[in-house]
C-alpha cells in the first residue's frame, strides 16, 4: 500500500508547481464566496488565505470549458464561486452543520471534500450583461430545488421553469466536455479526476 501524500500549507500553494492561480485563466470570473459574508454562514470563512487556486489538471480543464462556452454560446462566462478549500475551512464548515440534515451537502473533513485537493469547483454562469443567471435555485441552497436528479419532477410541480434547466444544461455541457463530473444534490459542484484516486494519490491541503 502506497504511504499517503504529505500535506500542503494552504499559505504554501503559491509556490507551488502542481497549482493554478484561477486568475490566470482567461474567460472565467471569480466571486469566490466564501471569502466574503455572501454564503450561508453570513460571514467571511477563509480568513487571510488565499484560496484562488485549483490543481493545474482542474485549472486546464476549467480554461478548456470556458472556451467551449465562448464559441457555442457568445458573451456568457463561467462565474468560479469556490475552488480550493483547504481543510481547515471544511472543517470550519462541517461545525456549523454538525447535528442538522445539512450535512449530507457537504463531506465528511474526516474523508475529505475533493475540494480540499484543489480537484473541484463550484460554478455559476453570468449572462453578457455581466449578472449571474438564474438556476431556480440559489448557490449552496440546501435543499431538493438544487438536485439535479430532481430537476423533471420539480419542472413539473412548477418549482423550476424550462429557462431554469437551459442555463443549468448549458452549464453541465461547458463543463463536462472539459472532463468534469456532477453530483446530484448541487446543480453548481463539479470534481475533475476519479475521486478516490485524488484523495489515495494527491496530497491534501491544510
Amino acid at each position: 500500500m502506497s504511504p499517503t501524500p504529505p500535506m500542503i500549507d494552504c499559505e504554501d500553494i503559491a509556490q507551488h508547481p502542481d497549482f493554478r492561480a484561477l486568475l490566470s485563466i482567461e474567460g472565467i470570473a471569480v466571486d469566490l464566496r466564501y471569502a466574503t459574508p455572501d454564503n450561508f454562514v453570513s460571514r467571511n470563512i477563509y480568513g487571510g488565505l488565499d484560496c484562488s487556486w485549483l490543481r493545474r489538471e482542474a485549472a486546464d480543464a476549467l480554461a478548456q470549458a470556458a472556451q467551449w462556452l465562448a464559441r457555442h454560446r457568445p458573451g456568457y462566462r463561467i462565474v468560479v464561486l469556490d475552488a480550493l478549500r483547504p481543510q481547515r475551512v471544511q472543517e470550519l464548515l462541517w461545525a456549523e452543520l454538525a447535528g442538522t440534515p445539512l450535512t449530507l451537502y457537504l463531506a465528511n473533513p474526516a474523508r475529505g471534500s475533493i475540494h480540499s485537493w484543489g480537484m473541484a469547483v463550484d460554478v455559476s454562469l453570468l449572462d453578457p450583461q455581466g449578472r449571474e443567471v438564474d438556476m431556480g435555485a440559489a448557490f449552496d441552497e440546501m435543499s431538493l430545488i438544487s438536485h439535479t436528479d430532481h430537476e423533471a419532477e420539480h419542472l413539473a410541480l412548477g418549482l423550476l421553469r424550462h429557462e431554469h434547466l437551459i442555463e443549468r444544461g448549458w452549464l453541465r455541457a461547458a463543463m463536462r466536455q472539459a472532463g468534469f463530473q456532477t453530483i446530484s444534490t448541487e446543480w453548481w459542484h463539479f470534481d475533475f479526476g476519479d475521486r478516490e484516486a485524488v484523495r489515495r494519490d494527491l496530497p491534501r491541503v491544510l
